[in-house]
């Protein structure tokens, strides 16, 4: 990694300490419940907030930018930002406001997104999608802007699950975010982006004890992901799902429990930790199961965070 790049990634990890939170729940609440959520995010002691961009949601840099606001400390992070919302000039500007008005604060996740998503866009999806993804790269490295520069740039990660868009990560951003893998995959983006780049894994958790209604819980999640082929794929190259039927139906038990981390505080901080001493180097669980609106959402914050060691020191 180059010495500005170091720097960059150095200061981010420092502010996001181990554990963050990432979810989908606040594209439905209003927007000032959702700046609740993130300031009960901050005050629990949470070093991140990381949401999504899908098809339908609201735009993630304007969303990013709502819950900056409403927070002092906690930094926000794009999970993906989709690379067919906006142009690639329109994403360095709106990152570089963002890095200005919230220094260190915000981490621009970029990614490919699925067909399904990008079609619904009017888009056609990739066939090279990691050549597509450096040519974006190459337009926002080439932007003109006339705003005013920040101290320093926003971090900078990529969604990347196999080794290509991995090593596109180290070469040319700070650092790579994945979403639905399991340790033996943080072991493998380490290994690949080496020493120096950040890498935040996404978690999924069920805090219930009960074996039956705890993968119930995880397997409205898991059947997601596992109808789409890239994640099918990519747990595969892993040795995960050999047996036919395996990632039928949300996926057999093994591999529930593989992807998902459900049973008491003691289970959900050990699969942290696993990620942790894997590789990661910070850790965003998404809590499955809360209840609904806001109060279910602080309700579930709650008790994630005394699952988890949380460092309320951060600057």
């Amino acid at each position: 990694m180059s010495s500005e790049r170091t720097a960059v990634a150095r200061t981010v990890a420092a502010r996001l300490g181990s554990v963050g939170v990432w979810t989908f729940d606040l594209d439905v609440l209003p927007v000032a419940e959702a700046a609740a959520v993130a300031r009960a995010a901050e005050d629990l002691g949470f070093g991140s907030l990381w949401i999504a961009e899908g098809a339908a949601s609201r735009e993630a840099l304007t969303h990013a930018a709502v819950l900056l606001g409403a927070t002092e400390r906690l930094v926000v992070g794009t999970g993906i930002a989709s690379i067919w919302a906006r142009d690639p000039v329109a994403t360095a500007a709106g990152a570089r406001t963002l890095a200005d008005a919230f220094p260190d604060r915000f981490v621009l996740g970029l990614g490919v997104s699925h067909a399904g998503a990008v079609g619904r866009r009017g888009h056609v999806y990739a066939e090279r999608p990691v050549a597509h993804m450096r040519e974006y790269l190459d337009r926002m490295d080439a932007a003109t802007l006339n705003s005013p520069a920040p101290p320093r740039r926003a971090a900078r990660v990529l969604a990347a699950l196999r080794e290509r868009m991995t090593r596109l990560a180290a070469d040319r951003t700070d650092g790579a975010h994945t979403y639905f893998v399991p340790v033996a995959h943080t072991r493998r983006t380490r290994a690949v982006l080496g020493q120096g780049p950040l890498l935040v894994v996404e978690l999924a958790a069920v805090l219930d004890e009960d074996p039956e209604s705890a993968r119930r819980t995880a397997r409205r999640h898991t059947a997601h992901y596992l109808a789409r082929e890239n994640y099918r794929r990519n747990l595969q190259s892993l040795g995960l799902g050999g047996v036919d039927g395996d990632l039928a139906a949300g996926g057999s038990d093994d591999v529930v429990d593989t992807l998902v981390a459900w049973g008491d505080d003691a289970a959900v901080r050990a699969r942290v930790q696993e990620h942790l001493d894997a590789g990661a180097d910070h850790v965003v669980l998404q809590p499955l199961g809360a209840g609904t609106g806001a109060e279910g959402a602080i309700a579930m914050l709650r008790r994630v965070a005394g699952a988890v060691v949380v460092d309320r020191t951060r600057p």
